[in-house]
């Protein structure tokens, strides 16, 4: 089984704020995390955006730009990463300043105005800000230089004209320098808080609104879902992306920047990149997939089945639905080298004893996987172990097998643990490859290479959570 770090990331734009809010920002609660207190925790938090490049679930695997630098970066710093989804700029800045998130990995702009209150990482890459407006109706039928005379093509055709962008961005800035630069009045609304550049581009795309601002490599992805669309009106000259820190975490921010200068020297960075912004085509897949956060609320194929299965366990179905995920990717074919079949990858006797004829067959395979995890719940339950830790016994004993979580407690309880206390069941878990410990005589089971269902457990409870970040229950 697998063990992956998550990262975030998000998008901050500009935020206007009083001496006395920039103040209050730099100054901050004491005693803040810096990078030595992350590594002793064990985990970076990072604030993302959940939208159709940085971060989403598609067939089950979670993905996006962000997401995957941000794996990549928790990797380099030797930490697991938790993740958080941002609901605004104003909240997004005060959840770094107080310390509830290490960084934002939202794409920045890189401002003047910014920089009094975070502090930028070395640029991702480099964007301009475009005009997103609507094509003619019949530019099919048009030549490329007639859908150019009606459309606008110089910032200084957008006087007078009404421009929707998201409030406190660096939209916003721009436009009013623009009015400036001008010298007529550009109308500027600032959407509501819960308004997002796609889903202003969408509004554009569908004729509520004429005009947006927006960033050209997310004008480039929305453009490839809506045709109609036309984004080749640049209005500013090219600006810095960036994630951000605290002011007060000079460590963290050092880490962050030779991280990102080793990968930039490697072919990882535009890999990703090209990934999510290069391959279009693959984008509208996504976009148009019942089973992509992006627009469904699917996680698989399977979804009645494993909800009926859940139901069962009195389980939420979203971690079931991670358990499978982490068996097969929802591969019904799927078998392994050691005989291991089906959605749930079910050995053969396990399969015959709870009733599977046909591993392979995903109905049959759910309800068999669901009964041996019914037999292995009842089990722990009867064993008292801690309500809220249960589920990890049950996981370790479905990946392992019962026996080697059952001799864990036992060395837990010789060598003066809890045995009823995952935290204590897991240590000893990983010490059953150490002869001193799976040579005691309490132990039945032998040697065990146990990182695998320490892993596993925890890889189950992380895609859970990024399932209920994206699907609802």
């Amino acid at each position: 089984m697998r063990s992956s770090r998550i990262l975030l990331y998000g998008v901050l734009l500009f935020f206007p704020g009083s001496c006395n809010q920039v103040s209050s920002a730099l100054q901050g609660p004491e005693a803040l995390p810096d990078l030595q207190d992350i590594r002793q925790r064990g985990y970076l938090t990072a604030l993302v955006d959940n939208n159709s490049y940085s971060y989403f679930i598609y067939r089950g695997q979670p993905m996006g730009f962000e997401y995957e630098l941000l794996q990549n970066l928790a990797h380099y710093l030797q930490v697991d990463l938790r993740l958080q989804i941002g609901s605004g700029i104003e909240q997004g800045i005060e959840k770094l300043t107080n310390g509830e998130v290490d960084i934002l990995a939202y794409p920045l702009t890189v401002t003047l105005d910014r920089t009094r209150l975070i502090k930028f990482i070395d640029p991702l890459f480099e964007s301009r800000q475009v005009l997103v407006q609507r094509k003619p109706e019949n530019w099919r039928s048009l030549t490329t230089d007639e859908i150019n005379r009606m459309l606008i093509r110089r910032p200084v055709d957008l006087i007078n004209k009404e421009v929707y962008v998201m409030r406190n961005s660096s939209f916003v800035q721009r436009l009013r320098n623009l009015s400036e630069e001008t010298g007529g009045e550009i109308i500027i609304h600032e959407d509501s808080a819960g308004a997002t550049s796609e889903s202003l581009i969408k509004a554009v795309a569908e004729g509520k609104i004429d005009y947006t601002i927006t960033d050209d490599y997310l004008a480039q992805v929305n453009a490839a879902i809506y045709p109609n669309l036309d984004i080749e009106t640049e209005i500013s000259l090219p600006q810095q992306i960036a994630w951000a820190v605290r002011h007060t975490s000079p460590e963290l921010l050092k880490a962050v920047n030779q991280w990102l200068s080793t990968i930039k020297k490697e072919p990882t960075f535009m890999v990703i990149y090209n990934r999510y912004f290069k391959s279009l085509r693959n984008l509208q897949l996504r976009i148009q997939s019942d089973y992509s956060s992006l627009g469904g609320n699917k996680i698989s194929p399977y979804d009645e089945l494993i909800k009926e299965g859940a139901a069962r366990l009195n389980w939420d179905w979203r971690l079931l639905a991670a358990l499978i995920y982490q068996e097969s990717k929802f591969n019904p074919k799927n078998e392994s080298w050691a005989g291991a079949a089906g959605l749930m990858q079910l050995m053969p006797e396990t399969a015959q004893r709870f009733g599977a004829a046909d591993p392979f067959d995903p109905a049959q395979n759910i309800r068999a996987g669901v009964k041996f995890l019914k037999h292995l719940d009842t089990y722990w339950q009867k064993e008292h172990v801690q309500e809220e830790d249960r589920i990890k016994f049950v996981l370790a004993s479905y990946n392992a097998g019962l026996s080697h979580v059952i001799d864990a407690r036992k060395l837990a309880s010789v060598f003066g643990g809890n045995p009823s206390s995952w935290k204590d069941v897991e240590f000893y878990l990983l010490k059953k490859s150490d002869p001193k410990y799976y040579k005691h005589p309490v132990v039945m089971a032998g040697y065990c290479l146990c990182e695998e269902p320490v892993n596993y457990v925890k890889e189950i409870l992380r895609i859970f959570e990024e399932y209920k970040l994206h699907i609802s229950a």
